[in-house]
């Protein structure tokens, strides 16, 4: 939690400093990027996250990967670095997006089925999540054969869980208790 309170605090100064620079587009489809290219390689998090590996190599193979990025977003690098929070990178690009998008009137809704989303079905959940937050939204759908059946919908900080899977751990709290 600390962590991510941090990299809000980053994210924050990143989109300050963009917005006086008139690189707020730029930085954002650099934080994509970061963003990705992070939560896609599990070697990099690992890279990022060692006690081992020194700042200073860190930070050096981080520049080489996001070699062509603004300068704004490379200077995020070398302070995350100087601070030893580079671990933090990916979490400060996600939260610079989250922020970017709020600014814009967009977030993201995250639907977990268990089985694909239908075009017709996404149009639906689409339609829901204007009228319950008055924003326009991006879908995820995430496919976890856990769940059962039904779905959960995560949108922000909030989450509404109408599983299968959900209402069945719900009875068997019911029934272990009694």
């Amino acid at each position: 939690m600390a962590g991510t309170r941090a990299a809000i605090r980053y994210a924050k100064a990143v989109l300050a400093l963009a917005r006086e620079q008139d690189a707020v587009k730029t930085v954002y489809a650099d934080m994509e990027l970061v963003k990705n290219t992070v939560s896609q390689s599990r070697d990099l998090q690992l890279v990022l996250k060692s006690p081992v590996v020194k700042a200073e190599v860190k930070k050096a193979a981080l520049q080489e990967i996001f070699a062509s990025v603004h300068k704004i977003s490379s200077d995020l690098i070398s302070v995350l670095a100087e601070n030893n929070r580079i671990n933090l990178l990916g979490e400060v690009a996600r939260q610079y997006v989250v922020l970017y998008d709020e600014r814009h009137g967009k977030q993201l809704a995250v639907v977990t089925t268990a089985v694909p989303l239908t075009d017709r079905l996404k149009a639906g959940v689409l339609q829901k999540v204007k009228e319950l937050t008055g924003k326009d939204a991006t879908l995820k759908n995430i496919v976890d054969e856990s769940i059962i059946g039904g779905f959960i919908l995560r949108i922000g900080d909030l989450q509404y869980n109408a599983s299968i899977a959900n209402r069945f751990n719900d009875l068997k709290r019911k029934f272990s208790y009694n």
